[in-house]
């Protein structure tokens, strides 16, 4: 999340005179980055109230101090309900900080890029309409339901709390975050579906996820040789399916038509590796753990397939770098993943149980070894629309024309569409 906030803020600071505001936590960072502090950020100290936060979330989530909590997605809701507290007090320090610049008119408008979660309200939204200056919120994204035939996951993961999202709507300055922003930036579909019609006149539909493509280099494309290799990479926690994704690969594995290298650890790599060895597919499944992000791109190149069977996805940001790297993704249509991917740049399967996901996702992955060449075109057309629709260069632009629009120097709403069509 945080590499979201920076990643979007740099992009935006190429078209506009941006002034960053961020926790202290992150300023040795962004001092060696280049930034100037004073002149191009601030940061604010919150911890007064973060740290406490911090370890009340992490007690109810497990416990900061397991093995593998820092692979884990373990609680990730009641993480986030516990920090909304924090933030409160990081606004009210920003306020402070800033209130005579911003009543004085120093800056055209103020962008709450972060948290991206849409239950956090914001305090700054109903001051700065008081002092007359734009508050944009977003991008926003959340809220996406566990599906249907995976409880006993979300019990693994321990998002009890997620049941009790709803209460989201009673915290202080929810309503009023809302009706004071000029716009709301949505994130995803789901969060847009969950935004009440009220409001919906000052949403714009930008999706999250981005990457700087001069970074990614797709890799040579031609014939695809047999053994197919799949790749997928993510922390091993039960959400990400990966052990559905070996399951349906096994038989294909075993008849050396396919090769699986998942890239990634966490607290289900046991489970995995016990899985891989009863189903004898040892010789054709990789599983060493984490690699340094430098060494990433020149492994996930050497696979043209990227299976990523996530049930339950805000963003799926690695899909977007698989795809710039010439990967053909597989991801199931639900959630986050599936905004990113369409028709003719990838496959989407179907969600049912847990049966019927690995059955889908087994006859995909026989298509493309029966037919490799069939995925020759999507190789290209993946790369296309993550240069045109997912550079965070393209994304600060759209956001420049909503910045345009609620400070009058454009007539209509901007309409980026949803999702985003092939390009």
């Amino acid at each position: 999340m945080p590499l979201v906030g920076w990643s979007h803020s740099r992009a935006l600071a190429e078209l506009a005179d941006v002034h960053l505001v961020t926790q202290l936590r992150t300023r040795d960072a962004i001092v060696r980055a280049g930034l100037v502090e004073g002149r191009d950020f601030t940061a604010i100290d919150s911890s007064r109230v973060l740290e406490p936060m911090f370890k009340v979330g992490e007690f109810f989530r497990g416990g900061a101090r397991k093995k593998w909590t820092v692979f884990s997605a373990k609680g990730w809701a009641t993480h986030t309900a516990f920090s909304a507290l924090s933030y409160y007090y990081f606004e009210y320090l920003v306020w402070a900080r800033f209130r005579v610049h911003i009543q004085a008119g120093e800056f055209d408008l103020v962008h709450r890029l972060l948290p991206l979660s849409p239950t956090i309200p914001s305090i700054l939204a109903t001051r700065c309409h008081k002092a007359g200056v734009p508050f944009i919120l977003g991008p926003i994204n959340g809220g996406v339901p566990w599906p249907d035939g995976f409880d006993e996951i979300r019990k693994r993961e321990r998002e009890w709390i997620s049941l009790l999202r709803p209460l989201h709507k009673l915290l202080p300055g929810y309503r009023a975050t809302r009706t004071h922003a000029s716009a709301i930036i949505v994130g995803a579909r789901f969060t847009w579906q969950q935004i009440p019609e009220l409001y919906r006149h000052k949403c714009v539909y930008i999706p999250e996820n981005g990457i700087d493509v001069g970074q990614f280099k797709p890799g040579s494309q031609g014939p695809i040789e047999r053994p197919l290799r799949v790749a997928f990479v993510g922390r091993l926690v039960p959400l990400k399916g990966v052990d559905m994704l070996l399951e349906a690969a096994a038989p294909l594995v075993k008849e050396k038509k396919i090769v699986v290298d998942i890239i990634g650890d966490g607290p289900e790599m046991p489970r995995l590796r016990a899985l891989v060895d009863r189903a004898g597919i040892d010789f054709g499944v990789k599983m060493e753990g984490w690699l340094d992000h430098d060494k990433l791109h020149d492994r996930l190149a050497q696979s043209q397939v990227f299976a990523f069977p996530s049930i339950r996805d805000f963003g799926g940001g690695v899909v977007i770098e698989a795809m710039a790297l010439g990967l053909v993704p597989i991801v199931l249509d639900y959630a986050g993943p599936a905004e990113l991917v369409t028709a003719k740049t990838g496959f989407l399967v179907k969600m049912g149980n847990r049966a019927e996901v690995v059955t889908r996702l087994r006859d995909i992955l026989e298509q493309i070894v029966c037919e490799p060449s069939r995925i020759l075109s999507m190789q290209e057309s993946a790369c296309r629309r993550v240069r045109e629709c997912f550079a965070w260069e393209a994304k600060a632009r759209q956001v420049l024309q909503v910045y345009e629009w609620i400070l009058g120097r454009r007539a209509d709403k901007p309409d980026f569409g949803m999702p985003l069509s092939d390009p």
